[in-house]
């Protein structure tokens, strides 16, 4: 039976992060007892792109599948819990009035995995829905919106998604919109929070939805972080001490004023934010394929464009990071401020195939946390990262909603 060890833990395990490293046991011995922790802990995952997948493609999700990310299965046998379903919307629908109609749909899709598998699945929006449910054998899936494009400048939006069940909201995604810049966008249209945005703040704290500051800039952030009157999260985004420049990351100063306030940082499990190697060869491909297609006028997702983008690819293979190193991502948020404030936001179904060695599906959860084992972390220190300082920071904004 899974232990959530939830807000009783937070007295119990602190000050207790770190034990003796455990490198002297041996290997299967050691990933052995990961297996059971992610039995016996509860993991909640914020971030896997499933709904974009089935969209594009209806699968039985219910077996084992050959290809994707998640499916019950694989997320059984990694002992994963809580799945925050990503409710994306692009940034090419933003002010064309269609946003919100694409997030609505991708909701229907959500919903109609738990009604085609009852026993398989079930949706959740609070935590007292995961307390109760925690134990039931199910998946729990939890719905967070990637992109503020669908609120479309209506305030009333933001209750209509709570009554569909998104429980955070990722304000921008990777262009600038109605809400704030993005930080991909290099045009700061706000330089942070537009004037709208500073009124959707206040509306999700009141109504209890969690503000998602990943994919939003720096100005954006301490924005958030100034007006907010609850806890923010992170919802899949890594440690820019080890990527630097990649403003999509966080950088150290903003990892403790996040902590500060509470929140706290989903590790992005992708390749491209956990190496900067890999991260730079990446965008050095990615900017070759775009000039090619420049240069001889094809127009991207065309035969002759597709042609080349995999030949390409082919001829320059992607490398990929490791399960340590998201480990070390996780680890320098401990070493920043403490254990409280770092959780799992994977990114399963939505970096494509650069996820790290030991990491490429929801059955592997228990390669992390042995990892974090041989990292000498307690089980008290794991059952946080992996799910209970998600769940402090989402009881936290309902209080405040309250």
């Amino acid at each position: 039976m899974k232990t959530l060890l939830l807000f009783l833990f937070i007295a119990a395990f602190a000050g207790v992060a770190r034990a003796q490293p455990e490198l002297a046991r041996p290997e299967p011995e050691l990933l052995e007892r990961a297996r059971e922790l992610a039995r016996s802990i509860l993991i909640a995952d914020t971030h896997i792109d499933l709904p974009s997948v089935l969209q594009d493609k209806w699968q039985d999700i219910s077996v084992r599948m050959a290809g994707g990310d998640f499916d019950y299965v694989r997320a059984k046998e990694g002992g994963l819990d809580v799945a925050f379903m990503s409710i994306y919307t692009p940034s090419t629908l933003e002010g064309t009035g269609k946003s919100k109609a694409a997030a609505d749909a991708l909701i229907d899709t959500v919903q109609n995995i738990a009604a085609r598998w009852p026993t398989k699945f079930s949706i959740v929006t609070s935590v007292s829905d995961v307390l109760a449910q925690q134990s039931s054998g199910r998946i729990l899936l939890a719905l967070g919106m990637e992109n503020g494009s669908p609120v479309e400048g209506k305030l009333e939006n933001i209750a209509h998604f709570y009554r569909r069940g998104i429980r955070y909201i990722t304000l921008a995604h990777a262009k600038s919109n109605h809400i704030c810049d993005s930080s991909y966008d290099p045009k700061r249209t706000w330089n942070g929070l537009s004037p709208f945005g500073r009124r959707v703040v206040e509306e999700m704290n009141r109504i209890g939805i969690m503000i998602d500051v990943s994919h939003t800039t720096d100005s954006a952030f301490f924005q958030i972080l100034q007006l907010s009157k609850a806890p923010v999260i992170a919802s899949h985004s890594s440690c820019r001490h080890f990527t630097p420049g990649f403003e999509r990351n966080m950088s150290d100063e903003m990892i403790r004023a996040l902590a500060a306030k509470g929140g706290v940082i989903q590790i992005n499990f992708g390749s491209s934010f956990i190496n900067n190697d890999i991260r730079l060869q990446s965008e050095k491909g990615e900017k070759a394929i775009d000039e090619h297609l420049r240069r001889h006028h094809l127009k991207p997702g065309g035969k002759e464009a597709r042609t080349f983008t995999e030949k390409y690819r082919h001829d320059h293979p992607p490398r990929f990071a490791d399960v340590k190193d998201v480990a070390t991502h996780i680890d320098h948020v401990v070493q920043l401020v403490g254990f409280d404030y770092v959780g799992l936001g994977s990114d399963f179904d939505g970096v494509g195939d650069s996820l790290p060695a030991g990491l490429k599906d929801v059955s592997q959860y228990p390669n992390l946390i042995c990892e974090l084992l041989k990292l000498g972390y307690t089980e008290g220190a794991i059952a946080k990262i992996c799910s209970g300082n998600l769940l402090r920071v989402w009881s936290a904004v309902e209080t405040a909603a309250r």
